[in-house]
This record gives structure tokens, sequence and C-alpha cells, in this order.
């Protein structure tokens, strides 16, 4: 059985992983259109964005990056360096394949203030953890439950809006979004709770 909860000391202990698939870096408008045909090559992507850091009270960044995983290749786009793509939008908005993320809320209300887009076949793994005993909801934590290992946030706060990405933030991006997609297709795996058990959880 799932556990629910585990203590940062806990993931603290635990082996690292890091996305070992392609990363393609999308910095100009031309790679887009074969970026977006191989993504439609799948019926299920992981999703996540990066923001560059403000440290000033009130000064708030566009969203910088959007990462798109597949289990082998995610492409990253920098949307600082790149008009935010109609084509992007619309595959965004397609319903045939299902993006998953966690608190994809806002990540969406970001992407709007560079193009706006009603995205469409969500799965936000905040909503649907809690089905399967799990009660932690950042990203870190949930990987660490589900596979033992843990997802670094060393990048975090570095500058997304760098002349040039390092390969260091290049994984730790690809990581994070290839980790949503890895979680969600291994709950699909497991056995959902009864609304007892998960209240039993929740209350214990």
């Amino acid at each position: 059985m799932i556990k629910p909860k585990i203590s940062k000391e806990e993931v603290n202990e635990l082996p690292i992983v890091i996305f070992g698939g392609e990363v393609k870096v999308i910095d100009h408008d031309d790679k887009v259109s074969e970026a977006i045909q191989i993504l439609r090559q799948h019926n299920m992507v992981g999703i996540d964005t990066e923001t560059k850091p403000s440290f000033k009270k009130g000064l708030l960044h566009k969203v910088s990056l959007l990462q798109i995983s597949t289990e082998d290749i995610c492409f990253l786009f920098r949307l600082n360096k790149i008009v935010f793509p109609k084509e992007l939008g619309d595959f965004l908005s397609d319903k045939s394949v299902k993006k998953i993320g966690l608190a994809l809320k806002d990540d969406f209300n970001g992407l709007n203030k560079h193009l706006r887009f009603m995205p469409e076949n969500i799965v936000d793994l905040q909503s649907i953890v809690k089905s399967y005993g799990i009660l932690e909801l950042g990203l870190q934590k949930i990987f660490a439950i589900v596979f033992n290992q843990k997802i670094s946030k060393s990048q975090r706060l570095t500058n997304w809006e760098s002349p040039e990405l390092t390969e260091q933030q290049q994984r730790y991006a690809a990581t994070d979004a290839w980790a949503a997609l890895m979680i969600y297709k291994q709950l699909m795996q497991e056995k959902k709770l009864t609304k007892a058990e998960i209240e039993l959880i929740a209350n214990s």
C-alpha cells in the first residue's frame, strides 16, 4: 500500500533521479512545428512551467519556459525568446492528448498572459492523488512516495531567462514535466481507495 506522507528528511535520504531522455530546446520559431508534430504522436504528456524568480516585492515575471515531456523526449519552449505560437496553444487545447501536471491552474494562468487559449483534457495530480491514499501535494514528495526516488529542486530559483540554459537547468526542467507523467502512469496501475479508506487515512 502507498504511504500517505513522507518527511523532508526521508526524501533527502532517497537516491536522486534525473530525466535521462532527449531534451530539445525550442528557442526559435522555426523549431516549433516539428516539436508539436512529435508531441501529437503521443496520447499523453507531462507539462510544467518555469518563471524567472523575482526577489523584488511586487515585481512579477511572465512564464519563461514551458516544458512538455513524453517518456523519452522533452521539449523546452523558451517563451522569453519566441512569441507564444498559436500551434502550441492549439496543442494545449486539443482534447485528444492528455496533459498531466501539478498545480496546473497557476501554470495556465501564467501561459494565458502570453496567449489566450482554453486548455483541454487536463489532469492535475493534486486533484487525484488523494484517491490513491497520498496526502502530499508537492511534486517532489509525491514522486518520492510513488517511486522511492528523489527529484532535485536545486535549479528552481535560477535565472530562466539566461541567454543560454545550462545543462543542469535543462535536465531539471525536463525532469519535472517527465515526473508528472510518470506519476500518473504509475497511479493508473494502482487501485483507487474507497471513500471510507480515504477518510480513515486523512483522519489517522
